[in-house]
């Protein structure tokens, strides 16, 4: 992108009419590669946010039932992750989180703000 550098001087100075017309051309070629570049991040605006919507439609929905056996399991069993084993988490993780605790109480934390949310 170019950027035009202009100095001003103490006293009137005139231009002659190829450096305007230059200048002109300058000022009108950047203008459009900005607005192409801004129509260019219009457009990848457009499809993250349908990736973003696609992705959560994979998402298996959380009924109203599933939610509290989920939440009552994060209360009573937390420990043992049996909330993660119930929605079906990679074992690995909830593995992870038995030995951490719960990744120091953090990740059950997120996971409470996500079973709230029914996003689990």
């Amino acid at each position: 992108m170019l950027l035009a550098v202009t100095a001003q001087a103490s006293f009137p100075v005139e231009k002659d009419a190829k450096a305007k017309t230059e200048l002109s051309q300058n000022n009108t070629d950047q203008t459009t590669a900005e607005a192409e570049l801004i129509k260019d991040l219009d457009i990848e605006a457009i499809n993250s946010k349908q990736a973003s919507a696609d992705a959560e439609d994979l998402l298996p929905a959380m009924s109203d039932k599933e939610m509290w056996i989920t939440l009552a399991l994060w209360f009573f069993l937390g420990g043992l992750a049996a909330h993660r084993w119930y929605r079906r988490k990679p074992i690995g993780w909830n593995i992870l989180f038995i030995l951490t605790a719960g990744g120091c109480g953090i990740w059950a934390i997120v996971d409470l703000v996500n079973i709230l949310t029914k996003k689990f």
